[in-house]
């Protein structure tokens, strides 16, 4: 079985950049480089009443240095999880720091690596239900963080629409819509 035999920080900031060198089942050492900048959540707000979803548009900065034609994504609100903070909690925090809205329950779909190949993140995804009394305040993200964020309500009709053109460039927003799809399809109708 593959080993961990050491870390060495190359860099600490917002994140740290490892050099991992690993041991390969024949014994084979290699050197690879690892990000890690901690676990997050990501919620897919939607109100099954009015067929939308809450979603955020915000620069992305991968994209952007990855020469992007829109470095702005749309995305489901989310963010890292707080020392000391359960998935759940950090998932309502985020919607409703993002987007303005109070969700109670969290339907779990799980907790995946998102970029497996370089990074130690695990993000947990959750669909959450709202009302249109739940939508509180005006979201749009923490000022001190300069995350300039335009909230975005979307028709679940839409956001399918988006998904099977392959328009939707945000993997977990991609992954939490199709969960809610493959669960709740009449939801992606056409509006009653």
């Amino acid at each position: 079985m593959a080993k961990l035999i050491s870390t060495d920080i190359l860099y600490k900031g917002w994140s740290t950049l490892y050099r991992a060198t690993i041991e390969l089942d024949d014994g084979l050492r290699l050197a690879r480089e690892v990000e890690d900048h901690g676990a997050a959540v990501a919620v897919l707000p939607y109100d099954p009443e009015r067929r939308v979803a809450l979603l955020v548009r915000q620069l992305r900065n991968g994209p952007l240095v990855a020469g992007a034609e829109e470095p702005r994504l749309l995305e489901a609100p989310a963010g890292l999880i707080d020392s000391g903070e359960d998935a759940a909690t950090a998932g309502r925090r985020e919607a409703m720091e993002e987007v303005g809205v109070e969700i109670g329950e969290l339907e779990p779909l799980g907790v995946s690596f998102s970029c497996p190949g370089v990074s130690t993140e695990r993000i947990s995804l959750y669909l959450g239900q709202y009302g249109q009394a739940d939508r509180i305040a005006e979201g749009g993200g923490l000022a001190s963080e300069h995350e300039n964020i335009e909230v975005v309500e979307l028709p679940l009709a839409e956001l399918a629409r988006l998904a099977d053109a392959g328009e939707l460039a945000d993997l977990k927003t991609l992954a939490l819509t199709l969960h809610l799809r493959l669960r709740r399809p009449d939801l992606f109708d056409a509006a009653p």
